[in-house]
Formats: structure tokens, sequence, C-alpha cells
């Protein structure tokens, strides 16, 4: 019976902790945000039909169905706060949605710049917040709207001028590797890698394709960085260098997807270099790059250690050395 009572004060305990759900709120601020939800859909429904066909048709933009569940995880993380808040509706916010639909319109019949119509789906949703909530709603919840800029496909040309160096650098570095290897020589031509093997001159050449650019594990990557970084409890400066990080380890795994992809052309069978099996090896890079970020993030919390000797209330820290 004890037992049973001590269960049950524990359950309680638990619950109390875990603080109010958000059913808690009732049911007319949710009627409100649908009535809204369902205005500022009707308005951008034809885009963000045409971003969920980007997600399904182009492996690049593949990742953009898990961004607005980040987005949504981001925001339950914060849940405690946001329903201990006071919502207070921003005048400030209704004018920036109306300007948003006015917007719209326009600049698909005027301005047609196909970016502004996703980043305007994007400023939408944040005007929403800011209009029903107020500013302290969206202090609360910025970084879960900002995320879904993830989802949105860069302009073709600003895609392609990125792309270009990094197939171009990748080819390099692939390049020095195969011509490291016994009776193979290979040079690059811009994106293109000649190799002779043996005497024998591999047709067709390598060519690294605007799949092994690195953006898609760039983008996929950056976007998990920024949630590594946001979700644990760092220091600033811990936050810095993982964002920072996310664009070398992406570009280095890029570069060890091309050389293994050419020492299979070479060395093995072409047959394997390509196809599934090329996205298949694509898909490896991704525990590889998730790894690096990782252990470089195991490493900077192992940096300082905590002094369990210090008097209470004093906290040291100390430098210590990392054996490798």
């Amino acid at each position: 019976m004890n037992q049973t009572l001590a269960s049950v004060e524990q359950s309680r305990v638990t619950g109390a902790d875990r603080g109010p759900g958000w059913l808690s709120i009732g049911p007319h601020p949710y009627v409100r945000i649908l009535i809204v939800a369902a205005l500022v859909w009707w308005v951008f429904r034809f885009q963000v039909g045409y971003l969920v066909r980007q997600w399904v048709e182009d492996p690049s933009w593949s990742h953009g169905f898990l961004i607005p569940l980040f987005s949504l995880y981001f925001v339950n993380q914060r849940k405690k706060e946001i329903l201990a808040g006071q919502s207070q509706p921003s005048i400030v916010g209704l004018l920036l949605l109306i300007a948003c639909l006015i917007f719209h319109p326009l600049n698909v019949v005027q301005f047609r710049i196909a970016y502004f119509e996703s980043l305007t789906v994007v400023a939408a949703i944040g005007a929403t917040v800011l209009f029903l909530g107020g500013w302290q709603l969206l202090r609360l919840t910025w970084l879960p709207v900002l995320y879904l800029v993830f989802a949105l496909p860069l302009p073709a040309r600003l895609y392609r001028d990125v792309t270009i160096p990094m197939r171009i650098f990748a080819a390099d570095i692939a390049t020095a590797v195969l011509d490291a290897v016994p009776d193979l020589q290979a040079k690059a031509n811009g994106v293109v890698i000649d190799v002779v093997f043996r005497g024998r001159v591999m047709d067709p050449p390598l060519n690294v394709a605007e799949a092994c650019s690195g953006m898609r594990l760039l983008m996929a990557f950056f976007a998990l960085g920024v949630a590594m970084a946001y979700l644990h409890d760092r220091p600033f400066w811990h936050r810095i260098v993982l964002l920072l990080s996310t664009l070398p380890i992406a570009i280095l795994c890029n570069v060890l997807r091309v050389t293994v992809t050419g020492l299979i052309y070479v060395l093995w069978d072409p047959a394997y270099a390509q196809g599934i099996y090329h996205d298949m090896l694509g898909l490896l890079m991704l525990p590889v790059a998730f790894g690096l970020y990782g252990l470089l993030a195991w490493f900077m919390m192992n940096l300082f250690v905590e002094d369990k000797t210090a008097p209470d209330g004093v906290i040291v820290r100390r430098k210590t050395e990392v054996q490798l």
C-alpha cells in the first residue's frame, strides 16, 4: 500500500515537473490560429504545393520534409515559457501580415522573383506569430520560424554559382589522390578527371557531376548543425564553432566521396561508381559527417572540467589534455 501511494505521489511530482500541456490554453487560441492559418494557406497554397513538389522531385532538397518537424520540436522545447507567458496580440504583426499578403501577388505578377515567393511564406508565418502572440512569443519562437528557410530551395543561379567551385575543388583533391596510386595518372580539367591506368585511357572520364558538388550534404548538414547547437545547453562560443564547422566538414566529406568514387571506378568496376551505388555512397557520407560533428562537440565539452573538490559555490575550470 505504501509503495502504491509512493508511486502515485511520484507520478504527481513528475507530472508537475512537466508543466501544463498544450491543451491547457483552451480552444479559443486554437480557433484563432486555425482561422489565420487557413487564410495564409489559401493565399500561398500554390507556392506551398510547389515547395512540396521540389522536395519530392529534387533529391538535393528532400530534407525539406524534415525541416517543419524540427521547427515544431523547437517550439515544443520552449513549451513551458510559451504557456507561462501572456498572449498580447500586436498591431505591428497584423500590419506585417497584411504587407506579406499584398506583396505576394505583386511579386507573382510584377516582380517575378521566385525565391521571394518562398521567403514571403516564411515572413507571413513570422508575422502571424507576432500578430497572435506578440513580441514575447516571437522572442521564444523566432528560431523555429527562421529555421524554415532551410526548406526553401536556393535560386537556380545562386545554386549553380556555388556548386561549380565546390565541384572543381573536389575534382582537384581527388586527382591528387588518384595520381598517387601506382600505375595511375590523373589530370583534372575543370570538373572532369582524365584517367590513364596501366597505359589504358579510361573512357568515359570521371565527371564530378552536380550531385557530387556537396551542396546537398552542405544544406542538410548545416540545418542539422543549427538544430544540434540550439537544442543542447552549450556556451555561446561552442554554438558558433559548431555552426562554422559545418562548411569544412561538409566539403571534407564530399571530397572523400568523390575520391572513393574515383578509386572504385578505376580499381574495381565502373558499374559500382554510378547509379544507385553512387547515391548510396553519398548517403554513407552523412553518418561520417555527423560523426565528425559529434567528435568536435565532444572535444569542446571536454576541453574544460569542473573541479569537484572546490568549495561550494565556487566553480573552477581548468584545461585538460586530450589524448589522441
